[in-house]
C-alpha cells in the first residue's frame, strides 16, 4: 500500500540542522555601519559607535554650543568695543579705564551669544529627539522657539516678532549651509 521510504539524513545534514537550530546564532557585531566611502570598507568598533553617540548627543551639542558662542560673542565684543566707544569722555580716559570698558563689553556679549546658543542648540535637540528627523524644519521651530524665548522678556509683541525673526534667520542660514554641500 504506502511503502514509502524513509530517508537518513547524512552526519553533515544532521550537524548542521543541529547548529541551525540549537547552536550558537550569535552574531558578533549586530549593527555594521559600513561607510559610503572610497577606499576599503572598514567596521566601526564598539569604542568609535561610543565616541559617535557621545558626540551626537545632547548635552555635548548644548555644551559646545555654548562654548563656541561665547567665543564668537567674545570676538564680536571685543571688535565691537574698539569700534565705538561709549563713554563719552574718550580725550580724558586712561589706558586702565579703556581696558575695563573693553572687558565689560566683551564678557557681555560673550555671555549673551552662549546663552543664545546653549537655547538654542537645546531646544532643537529636544526637537529632533520628538519629531524623529533631522531636516530643516527642527533649526526653524528651533529659531521661533528661541526668539520668542529671547524676545519675551520685552513683552508679548516683542516675543512673537523675535520669534518670527529668529525663525526666518535660522531657516536662511540652514539653506545656505545645506544647499552649499
Amino acid at each position: 500500500m504506502n511503502s514509502e521510504k524513509k530517508r537518513e539524513l547524512s552526519s553533515d545534514e544532521w550537524s548542521y540542522l543541529t547548529k541551525y537550530f540549537v547552536g550558537n546564532n550569535f552574531r558578533f557585531r549586530e549593527n555594521i555601519i559600513i561607510p559610503r566611502t572610497l577606499g576599503p570598507v572598514q567596521i566601526k568598533t564598539n569604542e568609535e559607535k561610543m565616541m559617535e553617540a557621545f558626540l551626537e548627543s545632547c548635552p555635548f551639542k548644548c555644551m559646545m554650543s555654548c562654548v563656541m558662542g561665547y567665543g564668537l560673542g567674545a570676538a564680536i565684543g571685543l571688535f565691537s568695543s574698539s569700534v565705538g566707544p561709549t563713554a563719552t569722555d574718550v580725550e580724558n580716559q586712561t589706558a586702565r579705564q579703556v581696558f575695563r570698558e573693553m572687558k565689560t563689553t566683551t564678557l557681555s556679549y560673550a555671555k549673551n551669544f552662549a546663552l543664545i546658543g546653549a537655547l538654542f542648540s537645546s531646544v532643537e535637540c529636544c526637537i529632533e529627539t520628538v519629531r524623529g528627523k533631522s531636516d530643516w524644519k527642527n533649526g526653524t521651530y528651533a529659531g521661533g522657539v528661541t526668539g520668542g524665548l529671547i524676545g519675551l522678556r520685552a513683552g508679548v509683541k516683542a516675543g512673537i516678532i523675535g520669534a518670527a525673526g529668529f525663525a526666518a534667520f535660522s531657516t536662511a542660514i540652514d539653506y545656505y549651509m545645506h544647499s552649499r554641500f
